[in-house]
């Protein structure tokens, strides 16, 4: 998956392509709800706030989606992450912004102002 890409609706599998800690870096970056799913098939939907990788036992930090929490679950209870929430950053760049605005104007026929 390229770095460009929304990531909302993948469900990775952990395994040789992908590891536990790359989906957990993604889930950590992602701008919407995944869904956690635990080693025992249990699931938490939420939003991944914070992660700490550099401790002896790993975990992340999530409020499930009412905003309880946090809760932390240690990384080797995480079966792996589902990104099932809204991704609300894409298209929400600057240049994805600016396209839509310069297609816009050219629809109606004016030309944008320099420095609009």
């Amino acid at each position: 998956m390229k770095d460009t890409e929304s990531l909302e609706g993948w469900v990775p599998e952990i395994g040789d392509r992908v590891t536990l800690e790359e989906v957990i870096e993604r889930a950590f970056d992602y701008r919407g709800n995944v869904t956690v799913v635990r080693a025992d098939g249990s699931r938490l939907e939420g939003y991944v706030f914070n992660r700490n990788r550099d401790v002896p036992v790993p975990f992340i930090q999530v409020f499930d989606r009412a905003g309880a929490g946090p809760y932390d679950i240690l990384y080797s209870d995480i079966r792996t992450i589902l990104f099932t929430g809204k991704d609300t950053a894409a298209g929400g760049s600057y240049a994805a912004w600016l396209r839509a605005k310069e297609g816009s104007k050219q629809r109606s026929g004016t030309t944008p102002a320099p420095d609009a």
